[in-house]
């Protein structure tokens, strides 16, 4: 139903955890800069963002690593007949 969509806004294309450590590492290296030594509120918000985006890697990490195992249970499944 994508084309259903009036939105005009353009849908982004999803990070893998991967993808997000490295933009984490990125953004913690931007706060720690010394470009922002007199910006402690830009560092501070650097630095949360980029914990965030981590703590989001390590779940979707997770989520995709227990889709991964559920899937192969249910071709096991499958191949015993039980589905």
């Amino acid at each position: 139903m994508a084309e259903d969509d009036s939105s005009n806004t353009p849908r982004a294309s999803q990070l893998t955890p991967d993808e997000m450590r490295r933009l984490a590492q990125r953004l913690r290296a931007r706060a720690e800069s010394v470009l922002l030594r007199h910006q402690p509120e830009q560092h501070r918000d650097l630095m949360t963002a980029a914990s965030l985006i981590e703590q989001l890697a390590d779940l979707a990490a997770e989520v995709l690593s227990s889709a991964t195992v559920i899937d192969r249970l249910a071709d096991l499944l499958r191949i015993a007949g039980g589905a």
